[in-house]
């Protein structure tokens, strides 16, 4: 799964802002449960499906409704009947979004030094300088720290996804992507914070962890039931799946001692341990009703 497809409404002070984050928010939901337990089933839910389990969120069907037209007018939901029921599935692009992203969200391991780096160098031609927004804007998503304008970096991973991305996006004829390692000049942990906004990265990891580290206390406590652990799931991982783009598994031993990043990946998966099996027998549930 990935934030490509939607952000989370980050807060603004501007007016009806909590309005838009509220509606960002339950958008993002909706496309949790589709990324979790819809892609299996050609990526279709039904309508008295997905108003069912938001119902379990808080979530009243009137602004459930109003959600899924947004997803469809964005062509992220399309509209598809099934055995006679109304109902809606990803389309096509959705599903690919959402398959780039599974490797990095529901990844453990970060990068280590000896990974080396993935540089992407890019040109665009002042003509098309609306490509070069969207250059920039999918480098971002993905993780990239700016060296220099037409100079982006990532850590190297197994399953780096940027080449794929900008094939889908038909971007990579302004692109070349290089593997690299940082040979001399310079402390490399002084680097990566001139690259990535670390300072931003502990405030998103600070939020989480307010928000998810009290849940996990309780269930620890005593098993969910599973309608809470579907509630309780799909909320985490609506919360987290953000996170490892902006911090694209950077090196640990690059980061600063302690590094909140790890702790909030370690509160991640515990709570996808102790929850996940109980929330698909929950929208199980649900599906047959």
């Amino acid at each position: 799964m990935t934030a490509a497809i939607e952000t989370n409404g980050a807060e603004t002070s501007e007016p009806g802002a909590d309005a838009t984050a509220r509606s960002a928010r339950l958008r993002n939901l909706i496309i949790t449960i589709y990324g979790l337990y819809a892609r299996r089933d050609g990526g279709w839910l039904s309508v008295a499906t997905l108003i069912r389990l938001l119902a379990d969120l808080g979530i009243d069907e009137p602004a459930v409704r109003s959600a899924i037209s947004r997803l469809k007018r964005r062509g992220i939901l399309q509209s598809r009947r099934n055995g006679g029921s109304a109902g809606y599935q990803l389309s096509a692009g959705a599903q690919g979004i959402l398959r780039e992203g599974d490797a990095r969200i529901f990844r453990r391991r970060r990068a280590t030094p000896a990974d080396g780096w993935v540089l992407a160098v890019f040109s665009v031609p002042e003509a098309e300088r609306h490509r070069r927004h969207v250059l920039r804007s999918e480098l971002t998503r993905l993780g990239f720290g700016m060296v220099a304008p037409g100079v982006w970096i990532v850590p190297a991973h197994p399953r780096d996804s940027t080449a794929e991305t900008l094939r889908r996006l038909e971007l990579d004829a302004y692109a070349d992507l290089f593997r690299a390692d940082h040979l001399a000049f310079g402390d490399p942990a002084a680097k990566v914070r001139q690259w990535w906004d670390l300072d931003e990265l502990e405030r998103q990891y600070e939020s989480f962890i307010r928000a998810h580290e009290p849940v996990l206390r309780v269930f620890e406590a005593g098993p969910p039931g599973e309608q809470e652990a579907f509630a309780g799931y799909v909320r985490a991982l609506t919360d987290w799946r953000r996170l490892p783009y902006l911090d694209p598994g950077l090196p640990a031993e690059l980061l600063p001692e302690g590094w909140i990043g790890i702790r909030a990946a370690d509160l991640f998966f515990a709570l996808q341990a102790l929850l996940e099996e109980p929330a698909r027998a929950h929208v199980k549930s649900a599906i047959s009703a």
